[in-house]
């Protein structure tokens, strides 16, 4: 089941690891079946608070996806980010393309019906 990989990067001021991270990203994650979804788009806030950029890269699966997060070619190149951008950065698995609610609807009830 496809992930993804989704950050809330928040703005910050140029600087040469940005740029080197940029750049580097890429072959990291390429190996691993990733490819950028989104890539520090302009979005626009339909509800809530979503300040900063945000970047989407997608994964064959969630394994693959925690394969590259835990390689040494992207430790190695993850200070560059962290260093001068915070952010948010989460791992979150997709939906099979015949997905129906059901299971989550009968789960809410069943909770519902308990209260």
């Amino acid at each position: 089941m496809t992930a993804y990989v989704i950050a809330r990067l928040q703005d910050a001021a140029p600087h040469a690891d940005i740029a080197e991270y940029i750049e580097r990203l890429p072959s990291t994650f390429e190996p691993h079946g990733g490819r950028y979804l989104v890539h520090v788009a302009q979005h626009q806030i339909l509800e809530g608070d979503w300040t900063g950029s945000v970047v989407m890269i997608g994964f064959p699966d969630a394994a693959a996806a925690r394969a590259w997060w835990d390689s040494p070619a992207y430790r190695e190149i993850a200070p560059l980010r962290s260093r001068h951008i915070e952010g948010d950065i989460i791992l979150v698995e997709g939906v099979p393309d015949d997905y129906v609610p059901t299971a989550a609807v009968k789960a809410l009830r069943e909770a519902l019906a308990t209260d």
